[in-house]
């Protein structure tokens, strides 16, 4: 008769606690300090993805955190492996994605007469995580639980945990205490809220900027019956797109990086007479979403996982809350009225139109254009930094939370592959493509290989003008001259099939289209590079 044994490793610890919270993967590259990890997290049940860099490894663990709602997980080595993925880790902090960081560490006794990649882990990794741990074997059930409590609650983020060789190993109790019971949804109460209700009341002009707290919270369904109700115009940060359907009347789509959409949206949050932030975290924004109301004159209702301490706005009334049960407690006992009787929404809905046609015959704009009429309308999609994101973003329509992933924060180059990458593992059945700078692309362009090992079918899509465009843009408009921002041309489409998968290059919407089409049925990964002029973007974003 089999018996169950009484202790486990530590490691073990950690990888079933990670378990019971819901991960299936585990991205990274193993060295001889983790194997011990690798191992824990395949018994435990979560799948290890070896990638060909941490850093795309991370980005890959977002992806699919995304589609699952599980932490990510990052496993690096000791040394220039935790190094490699602290790019990536950053964007975590930046962006609030939930992440345990798993690197390697030297034992503590042997690092002081060793000195072969020893190096002060924590103190690296402190100011880009929540909380940073060293692993210690009478905590390790503890240690676990804290790092997913950390990670997940309040606004998200990653947690990092040194696991020192000989812990991984060290024998604890097979019996874990239980898990911190999860924080309640809170709400407004009181007189603030009582205040808040008769301003919604009053409001003739309301609008709700909505950011990464809603999207995280999962508030679409809630956001969407208060800004039907009380027909509320809905403006989101880039990566909040689709919390409200973007071919919603309501909905004026994402903003916070593009001049060209400013011109259009803040003149309409200028005429509000209520503002509502919910959710709404201006890590994601630029300069000129700074102090662009005064709070003395508008009414501003700001709904937010943590106090303000960013001071990029300030509001009349704050409420550290959730952002659905906020806009139930809000609505109650408020009977809707009629708002902005002038026509202003259709009308800003039709200037931002005007402002990104769509009708060019080729170009960066009919290349997001068709791909987005070609693919299915369920289609993820991800994108890297560059003027392409800028102007993707705002066009790409999302009709769900997390229809397009970005670095919005951080911004960081390279991320559209490895996020599409995730996504596809996680949720194998949706259409995903991955929309790439050229330079972006080439920085991971590795991973491709992972891709084809694993058997994911991603499109990629590469504008190929041969130059860093928002960079080359941004020296001209301060009249100087072109250096370090250009680079050759290469053939992506071949890179693709040298990869394993297939590969296309493409200059016209007939083309593209048909790529497209051939792409949506193929047995592997498709690369499709769309070469553009240079300049392509002047005037655009």
């Amino acid at each position: 008769m089999a018996t169950t044994s009484t202790t486990i490793r530590a490691a073990d610890a950690l990888a079933r606690r990670l378990y019971a919270e819901g991960c299936r993967y585990a991205f990274g590259m193993p060295g001889g300090e983790v194997l011990t990890l690798v191992d824990a997290l395949e018994d435990a049940g979560i799948r290890f993805i070896l990638a060909k860099h941490e850093n795309a490894a991370a980005f890959m663990a977002e992806g699919a955190y995304h589609r699952t709602g599980a932490p990510g997980i990052l496993v690096a080595t000791v040394g220039p492996g935790a190094l490699n993925g602290v790019n990536a880790v950053a964007n975590a902090h930046q962006d609030r994605v939930p992440m345990i960081v798993l690197a390697g560490a030297v034992d503590a006794d042997e690092a002081q007469t060793y000195t072969h990649q020893v190096l002060d882990q924590q103190a690296v990794f402190r100011p880009i995580t929540k909380a940073t741990f060293s692993l210690v074997p009478g905590a390790a059930h503890v240690i676990a639980d804290k790092a997913v409590a950390i990670a997940t609650e309040g606004r998200p983020g990653p947690v990092h945990i040194d696991v020192p060789i000989s812990v991984a190993d060290a024998q604890v109790p097979a019996k874990a205490p239980p898990p911190r019971a999860k924080a309640s949804a809170t709400a407004p109460s009181g007189e603030d809220l009582a205040t808040a209700r008769g301003w919604l009341q009053s409001a003739e002009r309301p609008v709700m900027i909505l950011g990464l707290d809603a999207m995280i919270e999962d508030a679409g369904a809630e956001v969407t019956a208060f800004a039907e109700r009380f027909g509320v115009p809905v403006i989101t940060s880039y990566k909040a797109k689709g919390l409200l359907a973007e071919d919603h009347a309501l909905a004026l789509g994402g903003a916070g990086l593009s001049p060209l959409a400013d011109r259009h949206l803040l003149p309409l949050i200028e005429n509000a007479d209520l503002i509502l932030c919910v959710g709404y975290d201006p890590i994601e924004m630029r300069v000129g979403w700074r102090d662009i109301w005064d709070p003395t004159h508008q009414r501003v209702i700001d709904i937010t996982a943590e106090p303000n301490h960013h001071y990029m706005h300030q509001s009349s009334l704050n409420f550290i809350a959730d952002c659905a049960a906020s806009l139930k407690a809000l609505s109650d006992g408020v009977t809707p009225r009629d708002t902005w009787p002038g026509g202003e929404i259709s009308a800003t809905k039709s200037a931002l139109a005007q402002a990104f046609p769509t009708d060019e015959d080729w170009g960066p704009a009919a290349i997001m254009d068709t791909c987005r009429q070609v693919l299915p309308r369920e289609t993820l999609a991800t994108v890297d930094s560059g003027a392409h994101r800028i102007l993707l973003s705002q066009m790409w329509e999302c009709y769900e939370a997390r229809g397009l992933t970005q670095s919005t924060a951080l911004c960081t180059m390279g991320c559209a592959i490895p996020l599409a990458m995730g996504a596809k593992l996680a949720d194998p059945d949706r259409p995903v493509v991955g929309f790439c700078g050229d330079a972006g692309f080439l920085m991971v362009a590795g991973e491709l290989s992972t891709a084809a090992e694993l058997g994911l079918k991603p499109i990629i899509v590469v504008f190929v003008d041969a130059s860093l465009s928002l960079i080359e843009l941004k020296q001209r408009s301060r009249q100087m001259k072109n250096r370090g921002v250009d680079f050759a041309k290469h053939d992506f489409a071949a890179m693709g099939v040298a990869f394993g998968g297939a590969g296309h290059t493409v200059t016209t919407r007939a083309e593209l289209t048909d790529a497209l089409h051939t792409a949506m049925t193929a047995d592997t990964f498709t690369v499709i590079a769309a070469v553009i002029e240079r300049g392509a973007y002047d005037g655009r974003i």
